[in-house]
């Protein structure tokens, strides 16, 4: 096995930075912003001080809520250089999982951009928090969100109640070097520094905890598998707040001193635009950013001889798509990555020699210095190849844990340390992986994970709904799609526009379900349990989506 890297994540950027200072390190091309490592290292630094000034402590919690703008990346390391912890938010959230996510994670310091898509987070934030508006910036006292004193706006100005980013930038310069290595001197490899929420099957986003180590090694041993150099330049529309984007990307990056040329929010044309004036080398993206890029109408436009590796998660990959992501991208030497946020998170990935077909059916072999087993579902026996069962994993990747739920870690972690990923697979002789179903029913839409209880939870409030059951049914585009079966309460009327509408602004689009039936019962075992499979299957027929399977 080869060695561990024993940094933390700040000195991990200070040694990249020490041997390829002048390397570019971060671009974004439409703002025409370049750091060289660095130049990226010094703006780190004189955040994490800014930072110290305003009385972060080691250990304190700090959330972002934004897209891939520059500002996240230099908190993703000027954070973990003082030892805060960086909670990532989900793009998508509503007013509800916003609330649940500050208070849930005991968040200090919230860094929000003005809003995306169809969200104004500053508006949504002041449902949240009303008293935001009339305190003092760093003086806020919430009812609701004791924990949270100061909101930091990224962007141009400073709506009513917050800080400018850049003040904490200002306020960098005022405090000496030596705090800062003070500060890392007490830092262990071990210490959490990244929360991300995933959603809970108890019907409640669960806070991963990933430490310095977690990060550092996955990041390392993703970019080994697309064989990184210092050379490669990866195009990132992927989204920070997903391991996606902060450690397959960010993390496989700075590990081997490539440049990062993040897209702040998906756009098909401006990957185009960007692989080709960057002249990158590798490209993420879940298998529909593939597909929207391909199908662009302007794609022919574009020279992307440059492209080599990246990698697709998130789904499947039909096999027509790899053969062009192969053939017209001249990416020949992509990867396919399969994991969870609870192992920080890739588990298995192809390599870059490995031939189409296993880039089609498999999701991989184990990475270097991780194990895995396959086990009876039932007795917990670990299987031989050919036979499939529950997917385990063990090693420098496992969390530290879910953030003040220590049953719901006792359940995934077992005793031996064994992370139990609740995925189905089955393993051939040579180690490669299929993912074949899922114990529990979380619904993968468009790469994005959907646990079903969460939307149950969300919709049992609703005062016409005596029960329901949300489960996911297939799409071709996007994998999966939602669907929820409802019992109304007795003398009750509903329409299918209405439980959509009720969802609409309150959890993330991606959630609502796009099909809603009504019925009176649900097909039950022996025991009394509800078969899901069963109202899948029946949803299938209604609706003639056999061919979508």
């Amino acid at each position: 096995m080869s060695q561990q890297i024993e940094l933390t994540v700040g000195a991990l950027l200070d040694d990249i930075a020490g041997k390829f200072p002048d390397n570019e390190a971060l671009i974004y091309v439409e703002r025409g912003l370049r750091y060289s490592y660095r130049e990226f290292n010094e703006r780190c630094r004189q955040v994490a001080k800014g930072l110290l000034r305003m009385g972060v402590k080691k250990g304190d919690h700090l959330a972002i809520w934004a897209y891939n703008v520059p500002e996240w990346v230099v908190l993703q390391f000027a954070t973990a250089k003082i030892g805060a912890v960086l909670v990532t938010v989900n793009t998508s959230y509503k007013s509800a999982e916003l609330e649940y996510i500050m208070k849930q994670s005991d968040s200090k310091f919230l860094f929000l951009v003005q809003g995306f898509k169809d969200t104004d987070y500053i508006r949504t934030l002041a449902a949240v928090v009303p008293e935001l508006a009339e305190s003092e910036p760093g003086k806020l006292e919430s009812r609701d969100l004791p924990f949270l004193k100061h909101v930091v706006f990224l962007g141009e100005g400073a709506p009513a109640g917050t800080i400018n980013f850049e003040k904490i930038v200002e306020l960098g310069r005022e405090v000496p070097d030596a705090e800062l290595h003070a500060v890392e001197k007490t830092l262990s490899v071990h210490d959490v520094i990244n929360m991300q929420y995933t959603s809970g099957t108890t019907g409640f986003p669960k806070g991963v905890m990933l430490t310095h180590h977690n990060l550092v090694n996955n990041g390392f041993n993703i970019g080994e598998c697309m064989r990184f150099t210092e050379k490669d330049r990866l195009c990132i529309p992927v989204p920070f707040f997903h391991c996606f984007g902060c450690v397959l990307a960010v993390m496989a990056c700075v590990t081997h001193g490539s440049t990062m040329v993040p897209v702040e929010i998906f756009d098909p044309l401006k990957v185009l635009q960007a692989v080709e004036k960057e002249r990158c080398t590798a490209l993420h993206g879940v298998p529909t950013m593939f597909i929207a890029e391909l199908e662009h109408p302007r794609f022919p436009e574009f020279d992307l001889t440059s492209l080599r590796t990246g990698i697709m998660a998130g789904s499947n990959c039909p096999i027509e798509v790899m053969r062009r992501v192969i053939r017209d991208m001249h990416a020949s030497e992509i990867t396919i990555a399969y994991g969870q946020t609870e192992s920080s998170p890739v588990i298995t990935q192809t390599r870059t020699d490995d031939p189409i077909e296993l880039k089609v059916s498999t999701v991989g072999r184990v990475l270097p210095n991780v194990e895995l087993k396959i086990v009876d579902i039932e007795s917990g026996a670990e299987l031989p190849p050919g036979k499939q069962g529950e997917l385990c994993t063990r090693g420098y990747l496992v969390m530290k844990g879910y953030y003040k739920m220590p049953e719901e870690t006792a359940k995934a972690i077992d005793a031996d340390g064994w992370l139990h990923t609740g995925d189905l697979a089955v393993m051939d002789e040579n180690g490669y992986c299929k993912i074949t179903g899922r114990i529990k029913n979380m619904i993968i839409r468009g790469g994005e994970n959907i646990y079903p209880r969460e939307i149950e939870e969300f919709l049992y409030t609703h005062p016409n709904i005596s029960d329901v059951q949300v489960y996911g049914v297939p799409d071709r585009k996007y994998g999966e799609q939602v669907m929820a079966a409802v019992v109304l309460k007795q003398g009750s009327e509903m329409s299918e526009a209405e439980v959509k509408e009720f969802c609409r602004g309150r959890i993330a689009n991606y959630k609502i379900p796009k099909y809603v039936r009504f019925v009176d019962s649900y097909p039950m075992t022996a025991s009394g349990k509800i078969q899901k499979f069963k109202l899948r299957e029946m949803a299938i027929r209604e609706l003639q989506l056999e061919e979508n399977i």
